[in-house]
């Protein structure tokens, strides 16, 4: 999994699985979340379009945590 967050276009993007240009089917779940799903109809990724709008304070930092909470990894983003 990897996020990416462009603040130029305030987007973020959490890709969860890698895909060939141009082969994503894309579904709009509200004006600002859009869904990208693989060929075989897996979920691949979501885009937050204005996404310090939609997340507020929570896209100052990214934690991770396993199954039963146990955080794994913290970063800030800047």
């Amino acid at each position: 999994m990897k996020i990416y967050y462009d603040s130029e276009v305030d987007a973020l993007y959490i890709e969860l699985l890698p895909l060939a240009p141009a082969t994503a089917e894309t579904r709009e779940l509200s004006e600002e979340i859009i869904a990208n799903y693989s060929p075989d109809g897996k979920l691949a990724g979501l885009e937050v379009l204005d996404a310090s709008l939609v997340l507020g304070e929570q896209l100052q930092e990214i934690i991770i945590e396993n199954a039963a909470g146990q955080v794994l990894h913290r970063m800030a983003i800047l």
